[in-house]
């Protein structure tokens, strides 16, 4: 993958990622606050809990810094995978996302 499909990859993958969690605000009504700056997207989970997924374009990689730790993601041709061998992308963030709003959700990218 170039650098050009990965910054539309990345870009598409931020936005679905803000609009799911607006989906999850009206669905379970949560507190959930999402800041686009970027290529940077920061959920806040009622008030209290900072999850940031953003896109490192020279390494083609996604970073997610969450309570529980900082991690990196490559994209293999099919799925995310964390470079230190953790569960892929969207299985990392389901599983974040839960713990931060205190209800099962499960992300798609």
């Amino acid at each position: 993958m170039n650098e050009t499909e990965f910054l539309a990859r990345s870009e598409a993958m931020l936005d679905s990622l803000e609009s799911q969690s607006d989906d999850w605000v009206a669905l379970h009504d949560l507190d959930i606050e999402a800041n686009r700056s970027g290529n940077v997207l920061t959920l806040i989970f009622n008030d209290a809990v900072h999850v940031v997924v953003n896109s490192q374009a020279p390494m083609k990689e996604m970073w997610v810094a969450a309570p529980s730790g900082g991690f990196h993601y490559r994209y293999d041709g099919h799925n995310w995978n964390d470079t230190r061998g953790g569960p892929n992308l969207a299985e990392a963030l389901s599983q974040i996302f839960s713990e931060a709003a205190g209800v099962p959700l499960k992300v798609s990218v």
